[in-house]
């Protein structure tokens, strides 16, 4: 394989932290945690503005005069059906994610909300307001965003899928090159650390899973099996290609989820669970406008905000350019309207409908049942989900299929994060080459087990969003390099 100055500068960058970690993992875990922690509370401002700026695009872009516009040529259809294509862009943007805070984070929030007494009615109302913004229209809108960006410069342009490419538009000749390349590094630098923080969280849920299920020890050596046999299933999956090895296993997980969430709605407090889905509905929409800009300085609460609002936002930003990109490739084809209504609004329904129905169970646990979730939320969320399902008639074969969707959605996430990593180092190639895949899959392996040695999920959501801080100027670079180029375009026609 050909090696380019991204590839090399990119591998020896994430190599020495991943070097660093396996060496001083506490050093490397509290460098973290002081980084982010500084630049969570001393501008978190900059980073609600940044997510809500992303929504409020979103929705021009959507509904306003470039809606037609397709990403590819005129008379070009989908490369996908709309059923693959929505399931493998929702695997690879939050699927493990959802099932490891689909009860915990209601619950936490209903617990100890933010301004108010824990375990009422109005907390319980906040609790799904605040889950929702943190999962809904902010998030697919940052991922929308990043990934029609590159679609569009992709194959409406016929440019290269890689993110200096807009940039390199917005700038061009011999500076906006290196700007670009400068662009692509810290790309890579925020997908492999956004990514790495994600798989350490999903190892440990699988870790309490197993515990919980088969009796399993709570070890770092346990947590180091499940990442090996996890890595092996990846690498072997990203090698046989977008066509087969993530569609096939996203559409296996899609199916699985909705089956598993329809189960828990019919056999656990039906009417509760869709009245609460009814009122969080009303709810995250209304409020929507207030939450969007609310930091909570006057409560002396920015440290909650910090710790929650805004550490989901950049972990967002932090997975944009791999979830961008990934979305990019297999969105070839549709009209920009079509991608909004794709990408932004039926993923957000099915998260507001997957924690109405997880997180309403879990508060009904709570206020009417035996209750004891939301406090073992606080002490090991890894373990919470397992012990929810054995609320459930046949629990401990939901247990075991929520270890499979578990480990499918992370194998999906990391087979198409080293996919996007190698189209990112290559040169933009829509088909990068196997040594690319084995080389950012094997990379992301070994940050991950770093980051395992804390066994901390604070530590791993501190590592997930370290890339994205810095990565923040080169999307809004990204931006306004695509709002020029696209005005341009239809100014012409």
């Amino acid at each position: 394989m050909t090696l380019n100055s991204v590839f090399v500068s990119s591998l020896i960058l994430v190599a020495a932290f991943g070097g660093w970690g396996l060496i001083d993992p506490d050093g490397m875990s509290r460098t973290s945690l002081d980084f982010t922690s500084f630049m969570l509370t001393g501008i978190g401002w900059y980073w609600l503005l940044i997510s809500t700026g992303f929504l409020i695009l979103a929705g021009f872009l959507a509904f306003g005069p470039y809606g037609s516009i397709k990403l590819g040529e005129d008379n070009e259809e989908p490369e996908f059906s709309t059923v693959s294509w929505i399931a493998m862009l929702f695997a690879g943007g939050m699927g493990a994610g959802l099932i490891f805070w689909g009860v915990a984070e209601p619950l936490y929030h209903f617990r100890e909300p933010p301004g108010m007494a824990g375990e009422t009615a109005e907390a319980a109302r906040a609790a799904f307001a605040l889950t929702n913004l943190h999962w809904g229209l902010h998030a697919w809108s940052i991922y929308g965003i990043c990934a029609m960006v590159i679609a569009y410069f992709t194959f409406r342009k016929k440019k290269k899928p890689l993110i200096s490419t807009p940039i390199e538009a917005l700038f061009p000749g011999v500076n906006g090159q290196r700007l670009g390349q400068l662009a692509n590094i810290l790309g890579v630098f925020a997908v492999v650390f956004g990514l790495a923080g994600s798989l350490t969280m999903g190892t440990l849920q699988i870790r309490a899973g197993l515990g919980e299920l088969l009796g399993t020890p709570l070890t770092f050596n346990m947590s180091l099996a499940v990442m090996a046999v996890m890595y092996l299933t990846y690498m072997t999956s990203v090698s046989v290609g977008v066509d087969r090895g993530i569609k096939l296993l996203s559409n296996i997980n899609m199916a699985v989820a909705v089956l598993m969430v329809i189960y828990i709605a019919v056999f656990g407090p039906t009417a509760f669970i869709f009245e609460t889905l009814v009122d969080s509905f009303g709810t995250y929409f209304t409020q929507l406008p207030f939450l969007s800009f609310h930091l909570m300085p006057f409560e002396g609460l920015q440290g909650w905000t910090a710790n929650w609002t805004l550490t989901y936002m950049i972990w967002w930003l932090a997975w944009g350019p791999f979830v961008g990109i990934f979305i990019a490739r297999i969105s070839r084809g549709r009209t920009i309207r079509e991608f909004c209504a794709g990408v932004i609004l039926v993923p957000t329904l099915f998260s507001l409908f997957w924690f109405a129905v997880l997180g309403g169970a879990g508060v009904f646990i709570e206020l009417f049942g035996g209750g004891g979730i939301a406090e073992l939320v606080s002490q090991d969320v890894s373990r919470a989900f397992f012990i929810f399902l054995e609320f459930f008639p046949l629990g401990q074969l939901l247990g075991f299929v929520a270890l499979f969707l578990i480990f499918i959605f992370l194998v999906t996430s990391a087979d198409s994060g080293s996919f996007v990593l190698s189209m990112m180092t290559s040169d933009g190639q829509l088909n990068p080459p196997l040594p690319y895949k084995l080389v950012w899959g094997t990379l992301v392996a070994v940050l991950t087990v770093a980051t395992l040695f804390s066994g901390s999920v604070e530590v791993a959501k501190a590592m997930a969003v370290t890339g994205a801080i810095p990565f923040s100027v080169v999307l809004l670079l990204q931006v306004v390099g695509f709002l020029r180029t696209i005005r341009t375009e239809r100014n012409r026609s």
